[in-house]
């Protein structure tokens, strides 16, 4: 089980002890996209979806979700987080919204999953506000596309 930390010796999954590290400031960015018909893209955008302000939502659904990623994950350490921003942007040549949530720390332990859990809860939110008008949206591309701080330093995703 060489390199993969959540794992002992035994091959038992573990919590990693990060008592020892440093604490530094953490940033995480994901990505993820609701790919969707150009007619419920435009309901979203022009404010006429039956639940709501679907925009709205998510982005608080994706805060929401950055904050609990310790409670679904099982091995996730749960964290201070100090901010989590959610872009939400319409992408008519998709058609649909691209996610990105950026979430940091300082900490002993990064950020990433914090991140990954955001995008994944808010494009579950807009699938859920909108799935009375199209069940065939797809979720697509959650991805981390940047990391910095601590040990391992920085990763970017390539474009």
């Amino acid at each position: 089980m060489s390199g993969l930390t959540h794992f002992d010796a035994a091959g038992h999954a573990h919590m990693v002890d990060v008592s020892d590290k440093p604490v530094t400031a953490r940033i995480a960015v994901a990505r993820g996209v609701v790919r969707m018909s150009a007619e419920t893209l435009a309901m979203i955008t022009e404010g006429r979806a039956k639940k709501g302000d679907v925009l709205s939502v998510a982005r608080l659904a994706a805060i929401m979700g950055a904050k609990r990623a310790a409670d679904l994950i099982p091995l996730c350490h749960p964290l201070p987080i100090t901010k989590v921003a959610v872009d939400l942007t319409a992408d008519p040549d998709l058609p649909g919204v691209v996610v990105e949530a950026t979430v940091k720390t300082g900490g002993q332990t990064g950020v990433e999953m914090e991140a990954l859990t955001a995008v994944s809860v808010a494009c579950l939110t807009i699938y859920d506000m909108v799935k009375a008008v199209e069940k065939s949206m797809t979720i697509e591309g959650i991805r981390l596309v940047l990391k910095d701080g601590g040990k391992s330093g920085r990763y970017e995703a390539e474009a």
